[in-house]
């Protein structure tokens, strides 16, 4: 029986067969194009490198994936390693609604963990 893991690499491998690239080459033309969301990025390697939309969807996860750093949610990463990648940058300022949104749901999920009186 096939692995994710393995099923994988079969893909990458086959990725690799069908463009005629090294999975560096073509994680080189990804970061060179500049773009950095992902369906950007999908659509660029279906039109420039005539890849399939799974080809290119999964050398897509494959690229970014290996790209990022722990803090965003790379191998190993902590929750809070994540959440604090999420809201670095621009979106820092967001960090604040997050926290209070978070704590309102702990607030109602404690609640609803209570017994509750008859009525």
């Amino acid at each position: 029986m096939s692995t994710p893991e393995s099923a994988l690499a079969t893909q990458l491998k086959n990725i690799e067969t069908r463009t005629g690239k090294s999975l560096a080459e073509l994680t080189q033309i990804v970061k060179a194009s500049g773009l950095t969301k992902h369906g950007e990025i999908r659509d660029m390697l279906k039109r420039d490198l005539k890849m399939g939309h799974g080809d290119a969807n999964t050398l897509v996860h494959h690229v970014l994936q290996s790209a990022r750093p722990a803090a965003v949610g790379g191998e190993g990463a902590s929750l809070g390693e994540i959440v604090a990648g999420y809201y670095s940058g621009p979106k820092a300022a967001l960090r604040p609604i997050h926290d209070k949104l978070m704590q309102e749901i702990k607030t109602l999920a404690s609640s609803r963990s209570r017994p509750r009186r008859p009525t």
